[in-house]
């Protein structure tokens, strides 16, 4: 089976997922997001995830691919193929469901705290308390008939399920903890602005972050075993 993992910035990939889905079956391929995959590609594919960025998915003006790529999801979607979206990943899935996508109103969430999971979180009960990364500045407000299942103070939307085809998340379950020194470099600027205490970062994802690995990887496991 063929996965192609869609990316923004290059330390933002698949992370601890990766040997998941390999366990699974899946070759991984990665393509840039500003190379959009051709419509066959969209259709074709076993299983298609949309990694994070640091841009937005209103800003189709500045880069107009994204209109490329929310065509390409919302036909994927329609033909309910396996689809995995990670926070921008997430975005765009909601935007092509219906939904909108609109500046996080407490200001950025970035840094490290456990969800508030819905009673039924599917595949996503494995990070039941479990502090998760969250590295956004935006809010998800979903299409009428799909429901969130998982929420933080000031995100409504953390995650949703649309069937056993498409699972979108806010934060960063993929995450792998060796990796944060290039994500602290590659987003320097944003985490200026924002005021994010680095030392406080690095202290929590010392502590946590090994957990994270392990359930974010039991939640794909669970997921990947839906369909």
């Amino acid at each position: 089976m063929n996965c192609i993992a869609l990316y923004h910035v290059g330390f933002e990939n698949l992370g601890a997922w990766a040997a998941p889905l390999e366990e699974h079956g899946y070759t991984i391929t990665y393509q840039h997001a500003g190379t959009p995959l051709t419509m066959a590609q969209w259709t074709d594919t076993d299983l298609v995830v949309v990694l994070g960025g640091p841009i937005g998915v209103n800003d189709t003006a500045l880069y107009p691919w994204l209109a490329d790529a929310l065509a390409g999801l919302k036909l994927r979607l329609q033909l309910q193929r396996p689809t995995l979206g990670v926070c921008l990943g997430a975005q765009l899935m909601a935007s092509a469901l219906g939904g909108t996508v609109t500046t996080r109103g407490a200001g950025k969430e970035i840094g490290w705290s456990a969800l508030e999971l819905a009673q039924d979180a599917g595949p996503l009960a494995p990070l039941r308390g479990q502090p998760v990364l969250h590295w956004h500045g935006d809010n998800i407000a979903l299409p009428d008939g799909v429901m969130a299942t998982a929420s933080t103070p000031g995100t409504p939307c953390q995650a949703f399920q649309v069937g056993l085809h498409a699972l979108g998340v806010q934060f960063h379950a993929e995450f792998e903890p060796a990796a944060l020194e290039q994500w602290l470099t590659g987003h320097a600027v944003e985490l200026h602005h924002a005021g994010v205490d680095l030392a406080r970062l690095r202290a929590d994802t010392a502590r946590y972050g090994d957990g994270l690995v392990t359930a974010g990887r039991e939640a794909l496991r669970a997921w990947l075993s839906g369909f």
